[in-house]
């Protein structure tokens, strides 16, 4: 099944303590498309100035990505400038400059209109509502966000979250939005606004699935012995969740089961580990669903412990009687 997304595509430079890459392809679209594409056919929606490099437009037409849904206009593409800490867990943005992206309108082409799996990267909230508008009959709607849009547009962005199935979110974003210190509580909140599920992104410690029905599934990040560069692993996260379900046939209601999201987890915890192993979308551009399988299974044989209960507590007190 296809994937239809709708975000930005950048242009970044970003620094570290290590080294420092200027002008590479960036953007929530850009790292999904390239992470998807990895599975099945990504539909992609966004725009691009005059001066964006034609060969980044090449390699995902050497992919599985439609640009039919890519506008081209006159002026600058979006860029974007950061610094990493030491930790690699905080950045501090130092310059933005919004370009053509600053009077994007998401039109989704004809041929789009019946994909049946959408992704709203972290957009502005209108521009994820005129979206959904144009897309009535989508199986799955997930939706991204990120802490701008929670402090600067909190009321459209809670109409947004109330019209989609799944909704992503950094561990401090739920802090943030639902204002509970506790994240159970603060994501019974957000379920109860109508969402089927709830993925708290936890960074390097893994991820978390929390359903409507009660499920709640765990799943550890890879360890990685380097980290290079954080950038786009939640929407590369995002791009292995949808990409391994656009391979799964849903039941005869269209309905995914409950392993279904679990195993999708698993694999966006993958990909956003590949992601961090070097600059923009780099690791992506050779990467081979082998790799993805190989390091699959490393994160079953390091998860997987006995389910039998051993009371050897009980057991040793009783001895010492």
């Amino acid at each position: 099944m296809s994937i239809l997304v709708v975000g930005s595509v950048a242009l970044d430079t970003v620094e570290t303590p290590f080294a420092r890459k200027e002008e590479a392809l960036g953007g929530a679209a850009s790292y999904f498309s390239t992470a998807a594409s990895l599975y099945n056919q990504v539909n992609l929606v966004a725009v691009v100035g005059s001066d964006f490099p034609r060969e980044h437009l090449d390699f995902w037409r050497s992919r599985p990505v439609n640009l039919a849904g890519l506008q081209v206009q006159d002026g600058k593409t979006f860029r974007w400038t950061a610094r990493y800490h030491m930790d690699m867990n905080s950045r501090d943005t130092l310059d933005t400059q919004l370009g053509v992206y600053a009077g994007f309108h998401a039109v989704i082409p004809e041929e789009y209109r019946q994909c049946p799996l959408l992704f709203l990267a972290n957009i502005q909230p209108e521009l994820q509502m005129e979206v959904l508008e144009q897309m009535p009959s989508a199986r799955l709607k997930v939706l991204d966000t990120m802490e701008l849009w929670i402090m600067t547009a909190r009321a459209q962005l809670t109409e947004v979250i109330k019209r989609v199935d799944i909704l992503l979110m950094s561990e401090e974003e739920v802090h943030q939005y639902t204002n509970q210190a506790s994240i159970v509580t603060g994501v019974r909140q957000l379920l109860a606004m109508g969402l089927q599920y709830v993925i708290v992104k936890q960074g390097s410690y893994g991820a978390l699935l929390f359903g409507a029905d009660g499920t709640y599934f765990s799943a550890p990040s890879y360890p990685l012995e380097e980290v290079v560069d954080p950038t786009g692993a939640g929407d590369a996260f995002a791009g292995g969740f949808l990409g391994h379900l656009s391979t799964v046939q849903p039941s005869f209601d269209n309905r995914y089961s409950t392993e279904d999201f679990k195993y999708a987890v698993v694999h966006g915890n993958i990909i956003g580990s590949f992601v961090c192993e070097d600059f923009s979308i780099d690791r992506l551009r050779a990467l081979t669903m082998e790799d993805i399988a190989q390091r699959y299974q490393a994160l079953v044989d390091c998860s997987h412990f006995d389910p039998r209960w051993r009371n050897t507590m009980g057991k040793q007190s009783l001895a010492s009687r």
